[in-house]
């Protein structure tokens, strides 16, 4: 007991000095012990002190190693009014086989700074028994000083199944939907309040890249919530508490009938089994691996109701947002005039109104500009267009008879048709004429009227005519006479 003690302190007295020597350094990558088993893991260990962790890049792939997911630890002390944190993020690489792996120089950002390792060479040899080496029970560093002082045999841990209480579910806000219009697709995690087995993620940014496959319908116009950071957040089904957490969420809108068709996904999760009889010191829990799967979903799409323009009509909940910089105009001054369409549905599809050509006014392209909002499980924004006119007829007109917008609302299930409200005044004179004489083409088109129209032919000069004559024959002449002294 004595022996085990004095290895105990004089080990706590290297790590103090071990501690001592690196905190000076605010960010620092440890890599695990070089020489393992096959039946061992190797760790790569991001260290930041004096900081909070807020973000980090990928950890490097180890040719022969697998990832097997990460762990986390942070601890703050108070020493004589000093406050110090420690944040620390562990990868675990599980071999795959015997020899020799080189684990090349790497570069990591964590917190928008560079981080550089200089790399290992790690062997992996043949399985070694865990009551061997560094996992001996001789050791202090893995054993529990509480066994050896209330005199416990120490005996090989078991780990025991907890049965988890945890789903992977895809769902969809709308089982049924018109042609265009939109429905929110959630792929997410369910933990239970009362789930005690632990789960963590497994190399989510890999596993995305075929889940989004899979789920993504080629005859939809995506609208993706980006998700970056993957956080809780507390729901009740069926009258059970869970936590949610999503991974995916898109809204889609289907370009015609075809029914949406979404696979069942799979999702790899770690989890733990737990040890039966936990110790201070020792390993409590042993990582494994567990498949997920979520249920198959299917969205019908049903035709729009007849209509002429049913093929280039918006499908949504909109409404119009008008702005007009003057409602008292004079023919030949120009005013500004947007016409802003607002709601929940498809914005990037809204076209712009359809002017009819009129002789009142002269209305130019629109200039557009386009706002999207993504949150609450939705898809609203505008989308606005900035009209140039000129007015050229004196009166009172309705800008309800130049400017309409047609789309289908789902939910009244009908057509309907956005137009102006305003009324201009517009007084001065008329520009019509003015207009005319605008266009006019040229005095060149002013002298036709008294040109003759007989047809005549085209002046020659023959001097000109008889000298190109006679170059042609020469060159031709001279041609021959070259050919036929070969």
């Amino acid at each position: 007991m004595v022996r085990y003690s004095n290895i105990y302190i004089a080990s706590l007295v290297f790590f103090v000095f071990a501690f001592v020597q690196v905190n000076a350094q605010d960010i620092t990558l440890e890599l695990g012990r070089s020489d393992i088993g096959i039946n061992e893991e190797f760790t790569i260990t991001l260290t930041v002190r004096n900081d909070r962790l807020r973000k980090y890049g990928d950890f490097p792939d180890i040719s022969g190693f697998e990832k097997a997911g990460t762990s986390s630890s942070s601890s703050t002390n108070i020493i004589n009014g000093q406050v110090s944190s420690t944040q620390s993020v562990t990868q675990t690489y599980l071999p795959t086989r015997q020899g020799t792996f080189k684990l090349q120089a790497f570069q990591m950002n964590v917190n928008d700074k560079p981080v550089n390792s200089r790399g290992a060479t790690i062997t992996v040899g043949p399985e070694r028994s865990q009551s061997a080496g560094r996992n001996s029970p001789n050791n202090p560093f893995f054993d529990d000083p509480f066994d050896n002082f209330f005199g416990k045999r120490n005996e090989s841990q078991e780990f025991v199944d907890v049965k988890e209480d945890a789903f992977l579910a895809l769902t969809t806000t709308k089982d049924e939907v018109y042609t265009g219009e939109g429905f929110t697709t959630t792929l997410a995690f369910y933990v239970a309040e009362n789930n005690e087995a632990p789960l963590q993620f497994y190399d989510l940014g890999k596993q995305l890249t075929g889940i989004l496959k899979a789920i993504k319908p080629s005859n939809c116009w995506e609208e993706n919530f980006n998700i970056e950071n993957i956080s809780g957040r507390p729901v009740t089904i069926n009258r059970k508490n869970y936590t949610q957490y999503k991974i995916y969420q898109a809204t889609y809108y289907p370009f015609n009938q075809d029914a949406i068709q979404f696979p069942s996904i799979s999702l790899d999760m770690i989890k733990y089994k737990i040890a039966k009889n936990p110790s201070f010191f020792g390993r409590n829990r042993k990582e494994e691996f567990k498949k997920f799967y979520s249920q198959p979903k299917v969205v019908k799409v049903k035709d729009l109701p007849p209509h002429p323009l049913k093929e280039a009509v918006a499908v949504g909940n909109y409404r119009l947002n008008e702005k007009l910089d003057n409602r008292e105009l004079k023919t030949g001054e120009s005013f500004d005039y947007t016409f802003s369409v607002e709601g929940e549905g498809n914005i990037s599809a809204i076209e712009k109104p359809m002017i009819k050509q009129n002789d009142n006014f002269d209305i130019y392209a629109p200039g557009v500009r386009q706002n999207i909002n993504r949150r609450n499980n939705r898809v609203t924004g505008s989308k606005a267009f900035s009209y140039y006119a000129v007015p050229k007829e004196p009166g009172d007109y309705n800008l309800g008879n130049y400017f309409q917008w047609i789309y289908f609302n789902p939910e009244q299930k009908k057509y309907d048709t956005l137009a102006s409200e305003i009324t201009v005044h517009v007084t001065g004179k008329s520009k019509k004429n003015e207009s005319i004489q605008a266009s006019d083409m040229g005095s060149f088109y002013d002298r036709i009227e008294f040109s003759d129209n007989r047809l005549q032919e085209l002046g020659t000069d023959k001097t000109l005519q008889l000298i190109a004559n006679i170059l042609i024959l020469s060159v031709l002449l001279l041609s021959a006479v070259i050919v036929f002294k070969k």
